[in-house]
């Protein structure tokens, strides 16, 4: 029986545009460019090796947004997946990682599992919850950030690393696994993978799809909200400090005002 991946994927505002809030105190995505999140192109990647190493796999990337999402999905699909999902609503505008989460584990339901993989948060919300709330929903095991993970007889296998040291996971599938940036460089898609993504199936399902009401996402269905919003003050001129033989001793000031010492 084939090994069924999905991979849940974000299309993100470009992090070297200009971004701001909308009036409603949501990200504006309309003035900023956007692409795929850095992050997931590493669960992708990971996706791809376990494919190559399994009998049989194919490999769904999902995604939840707006039209413009669907670049997102073919660049994931240029990389080597096999179709793609994406879920597509006006009600969803507004909606944070829990709102997300219910939409993506009732899309992962639909499509069929035996294993879940998500970058390790995305890079604009940069939370890192949705793959805990994903297990949880799917009322399946949940083996976190890991930086090494592979699949072998019904079980998926993996290292985490700390500060101090290293744990060795697994977990019987189905599952949903996190996996970080060290897990290994993405890889770049080529020409070739580039034409094939267009002729790959992108499947388009919103709210009703998924027997989802309108009010369990969103804004109105959020559980966070941004209270206030503020622009970053420009940068000011730094302080000059001219050696003269003072030099240590007015910086040592300096860092002690700013109470860096």
């Amino acid at each position: 029986m084939s090994l069924r991946i999905v991979v849940t994927v974000k299309y993100v505002p470009d992090a070297t545009g200009d971004r701001h809030f909308a009036d409603d105190l949501t990200v504006d995505r309309d003035d900023v460019d956007g692409l795929l999140s850095e992050l997931d192109e590493y669960a992708v990647e990971q996706a791809l090796q376990i494919a190559e190493d399994a009998d049989d796999a194919e490999i769904t990337v999902l995604t939840v947004g707006p039209e413009d999402a669907k670049d997102a999905l073919r660049k994931a699909l240029s990389m080597g997946a096999d179709k793609a999902i994406h879920v597509e609503d006006d009600d969803l505008h507004g909606t944070d990682a829990v709102g997300t989460s219910l939409v993506l584990a009732k899309a992962i339901e639909k499509a069929g599992f035996d294993l879940v993989i998500s970058g390790m948060a995305s890079t604009d919300g940069t939370a890192g919850i949705v793959p805990a709330l994903l297990a949880e929903r799917l009322g399946v095991p949940q083996v976190t950030l890991l930086s090494e993970v592979s699949v072998e007889d019904g079980v998926v296998k993996g290292r985490r690393d700390g500060d101090t040291a290293s744990e060795q996971l697994e977990a019987s599938l189905p599952a949903v696994v996190s996996v970080t940036d060290q897990s290994g460089e993405a890889r770049y898609p080529s020409f070739k993978g580039i034409m094939a993504a267009k002729k790959k199936p992108v499947q388009s399902w919103d709210l009703s799809d998924l027997d989802i009401e309108a009010e369990e996402v969103g804004l109105e269905g959020a559980w966070t909200a941004v209270d206030s919003a503020a622009e970053r003050p420009a940068r000011t001129a730094g302080t000059i400090v001219k050696d003269e033989g003072e030099g240590g001793k007015q910086l040592a000031e300096f860092l002690a005002g700013q109470k860096f010492i």
